[in-house]
């Protein structure tokens, strides 16, 4: 099983309304919580470790992970608020505004996080759950006490919104990627990362020297670059769709990354560090592919495996 660990909320989408201005419509979300459904509908066992509400919110969100064969068994429950996102569509790209203080995912302490049974073979963490404390503490905690056995990826989709104490963000986000075997990152999360006015493939070795296995950059419509600790590299271009919006894009790739390494057998820490280039090209065009179909649809809306 694959464990999401981080961020369910609530996507406030605005919606047309007949009876005047626009209104917004909740929609389930959150970086990790998209990775999970697009897992769950692409047919990979998965399971998802987050906080969720007691509210009606919270019901909407534990019942769209049932409804996408996402594992629920790992949730911690309270009666905090749900995380509310009011998006902002501008030209089909997303910005958002956050309503996330004493929420049931942000309050998390690493004495909340449950012991991990060996069915779950592979971790992903990411998002503002990485940044938000203390659920960012409680997720580091789990990484650093079971990622020893088990394949991880980190995509730290960073927001320096935010981000209140820099120093303390970096020092637990470079903890995280040297113990994760693929880390993703965005250009905008790689500059943040590595400002130093050096090349981008000094930035990414750097990152491997860390730990990785595995370096995946995103350029948006430019595609994506694998970049292995082996010295090699591997381009993929993205598809050419019509764009509804690009909620969901990024979580929705790296679903279908790691959807074709489990599919490949190599989602582990001895198949991550012997990753051939062809299977990276391979697993890399899936989640390109995934992606794609998401960026077509309003919202964060991943396909399922028969879409494909």
């Amino acid at each position: 099983m694959i464990l999401c660990c981080g961020e369910s909320l609530i996507d406030m989408i605005p919606t047309a309304s007949k009876a005047g201005p626009d209104g917004f419509m909740p929609h389930c979300g959150g970086a990790v919580y998209n990775t999970a459904i697009a897992l769950g509908r692409l047919g990979v066992q998965t399971g998802m470790l987050t906080g969720v509400s007691s509210d009606m919110f919270g019901q909407q969100l534990v019942d769209g992970l049932k409804s996408s064969h996402v594992d629920i068994s790992h949730l911690i429950t309270s009666d905090r608020p749900t995380t509310l996102a009011f998006v902002r569509l501008i030209n089909g790209h997303a910005t958002y505004d956050f309503y996330d203080e004493n929420s049931a995912g942000r309050m998390l302490a690493p004495e909340d996080m449950p012991a991990l049974t060996p069915e779950v073979t592979a971790l992903f963490f990411g998002g503002i759950s990485l940044a938000c404390e203390p659920g960012a503490d409680a997720y580091a905690s789990l990484l650093e006490s079971c990622a020893g056995d088990r394949a991880v990826m980190l995509d730290p989709n960073i927001r320096p919104g935010f981000i209140r104490d820099i120093a303390r963000y970096r020092r637990r986000l470079e903890r995280m990627v040297a113990l994760s075997d693929i880390v993703k990152v965005s250009d905008e999360d790689l500059n943040w990362i590595m400002p130093e006015p050096v090349s981008r493939r000094e930035k990414v070795n750097q990152l491997l020297a860390a730990g990785p296995s595995l370096v995946i950059l995103t350029q948006g419509g430019e595609g994506a670059t694998g970049y292995l600790s082996s010295g090699d590299e591997v381009q993929v271009l993205a598809l050419k769709t019509q764009i509804m919006d690009t909620v969901g894009a990024g979580d929705t790739f790296n679903a279908g990354v790691l959807a074709k390494l489990s599919e490949q057998g190599q989602l582990h820490k001895a198949g991550l560090a012997a990753l051939s280039p062809r299977i990276l090209r391979e697993s890399l065009a899936h989640g390109a592919r995934v992606a794609a179909i998401t960026v077509s649809r309003a919202g964060a809306n991943p396909p399922w495996a028969g879409d494909l």
